[in-house]
């Protein structure tokens, strides 16, 4: 709820953008449509409103204001998740190299963030602080948006048929005249015949049991 991109909408609501009180280099330079301009004028005349009537009608007003909005944005601090992200992969804070130039009538920054030697990531934008925001969106998509990716299963393949081949004769006929069989030529030879299995002979029976004690057949 409390966001630079929310505060501006709220801001733009309001119309605050032509009450400030720029110089004319800013002013010229669009500085009446920036967000960080237009977020701090709503935050002060949020209090304004706590100051004349305290905090429960601040606290309505702005409530009142943000359930106005069509669609609240959401504030992405790239900065902050790319800090994160290079300290776990690199083991070093990410630091931003900018510099401004002037493009026509407005001025323009661009930023370089480096974790290491390596850049990571560009940004441009009309203020400092935007352009190294932009760089480190830039930074996170190339690292994966912060997130490991993860491959995804392969597919299982599926089973091929198996191909039969026509029998071939023992000896193939050549091709040409002259000319040897073909290389990939599959010569099957014919199992032997299974030798018959010799005659069972006939099992001898048991010998009768006698006894022990008066050698008779115990049958």
């Amino acid at each position: 709820m409390v966001n630079t991109n929310t505060l501006a909408q709220m801001a733009e609501q309001l119309d605050l953008g032509s009450y400030l009180y720029l110089g004319k280099g800013i002013a010229k330079g669009g500085g009446r449509n920036l967000k960080s301009l237009l977020a701090n004028a709503f935050e002060a005349v949020l209090g304004a409103v706590f100051l004349d009537a305290g905090y429960d009608a601040a606290y309505h007003y702005y409530l009142n204001r943000y359930r106005s909005l069509p669609s609240p944005a959401q504030d992405e601090n790239f900065k902050g998740r790319l800090q994160q992200v290079a300290q776990e992969r690199f083991g070093s804070t990410p630091f931003y190299d900018s510099e401004g130039a002037r493009v026509g009538n407005q001025r323009e920054y661009t930023s370089v963030v480096f974790a290491g030697a390596e850049p990571l990531g560009t940004g441009h934008g009309a203020t400092k602080q935007e352009a190294e925001q932009d760089a480190a969106r830039a930074a996170l998509q190339g690292l994966g948006d912060g997130l490991v990716a993860k491959t995804a299963p392969k597919a299982a393949r599926a089973p091929r048929p198996r191909k039969r081949r026509a029998p071939n004769p023992r000896t193939p006929a050549p091709t040409e005249e002259g000319s040897p069989p073909a290389a990939d030529t599959l010569t099957i030879v014919p199992d032997p015949e299974p030798e018959p299995a010799p005659a069972s002979e006939p099992k001898s029976l048991p010998a009768p049991q006698r006894s022990r004690q008066f050698g008779e057949s115990l049958e």
